[in-house]
């Protein structure tokens, strides 16, 4: 897998920059096969950093109501924490 297969996008809500902020945590919606090896090394070679830890979460699509009900797609997340000394990237900033 390639580093953009793996880490689909970042996942940019209040908790995601609050961890950024407070726990130097990055949060990346990912592949659902990416394992954690794969994603530091994926956030290592993308940025330029070192990673002391990865925590990977699933979770199911949500049911979805209207004109047709279904379900969203299943998706799994992954929180990336950065070694002290580390500069984390800004890429929440348009």
């Amino acid at each position: 897998m390639t580093i953009h297969e793996v880490l689909l996008k970042p996942v940019v809500t209040e908790k995601g920059i609050t961890a950024k902020e407070a726990a130097r945590t990055l949060c990346f919606q990912v592949a659902k096969d990416a394992n954690k090896i794969l994603v530091k090394q994926a956030v290592e070679k993308l940025f330029n950093v070192k990673v002391e830890e990865v925590r990977t979460a699933n979770f199911d699509g949500k049911l979805r109501r209207g004109k047709f009900a279904g379900y969203r797609s299943d998706w799994k997340k992954a929180y990336v924490k950065l070694l002290p000394g580390q500069k984390v990237p800004e890429f929440t900033e348009m």
